[in-house]
């Protein structure tokens, strides 16, 4: 949905491969390498497969798409600022990079992009008939990909607002929930402000309901990650470590909430945190 420079390729796990490239190619690609957007008009680029996932290097640039059903049109908006970088992936596996630039006035408001502009392809996440009945498990390597995709979050500036808790000079807070593909991504920071080292017990997140009655009570359902990344096992003194969990999709009602709980080994500094069904049920 947001944004990354063209050398995020790298982090991203992306391996491209080279294409001989007709003049006819070069033409084309050289006349798609910049496409101009601004903040009054949508910019709609056409893709030659359904639209997987979208990404931009600065915020003020913003690429929308269908992410529940793909589709083959995206739309680019932008503000006033730096040039940046449009990285699109196909759903199957073409890559696309364009230069991104604010304008003013625009000439064009329409991109139809052809095959022959992929810079290469998403080998990991390459899709062919034999492919689709698989199970996802199959389909190529799922944890070098949460690997890839969270190494590019990690440092990603990002946030979904003031979700923090506080505890004796520990802070919780949930910097980001991003979606991909059928998983969500919980970007989590856990500082150390005080002078004792941190050591974790557990970091979980349920889902919590409220039943109804005489005998009001709540139920709490553990959603266990997919994939956890640079989860600490200690945090120490002034140390300020970031993680994600990776889960299978879900959304909740506005009758129930998530909770992140952070636990102290052999201490009694422990956090909870709820989390509205707004955040879960728009991600970034």
């Amino acid at each position: 949905m947001k944004n990354y420079i063209l050398t995020s390729i790298v982090l991203f796990g992306l391996s491209v491969a080279p294409r001989p490239c007709s003049s006819q190619d070069a033409e084309q690609q050289s006349i798609m390498d910049t496409i101009y957007a601004n903040d009054q008009k949508n910019v709609a680029l056409f893709f030659p497969e359904p639209i997987r996932q979208g990404i931009t290097g600065s915020d003020n640039f913003v690429f929308t798409y269908n992410r529940e059903k793909q589709q083959y049109f995206g739309l680019l908006q932008a503000k006033p600022g730096k040039e940046s970088i449009l990285l699109v992936i196909n759903q199957n596996g073409s890559i696309f990079s364009y230069i991104v630039r604010y304008r003013e006035r625009l000439s064009k408001l329409n991109y139809f992009i052809p095959k022959a502009s992929s810079i290469g392809n998403e080998e990991p996440i390459i899709a062919d008939s034999s492919d689709v009945a698989r199970p996802k498990s199959q389909v190529g390597n799922r944890r070098d990909y949460y690997q890839n995709f969270c190494s590019y979050l990690i440092d990603r500036k990002q946030r979904l607002g003031r979700l923090k808790k506080r505890n004796e000079g520990i802070v919780l807070s949930l910097e980001n929930i991003v979606f991909d593909t059928e998983e969500l991504y919980f970007v989590i920071q856990i500082e150390n402000r005080s002078s004792l080292d941190y050591d974790l017990n557990f970091l979980d997140l349920s889902v919590q309901t409220r039943k109804k009655g005489k005998k009001k009570s709540l139920q709490s359902l553990y959603q266990k990650p997919l994939f956890t990344f640079n989860r600490p096992s200690k945090i120490a003194e002034n140390e300020t470590v970031r993680m994600i969990y990776v889960l299978s999709k879900f959304s909740i009602s506005d009758d129930r909430r998530a909770i992140l709980q952070l636990n102290e080994k052999n201490g009694e500094r422990n956090l909870k945190m709820k989390i509205s069904h707004r955040y879960i049920n728009n991600p970034n």
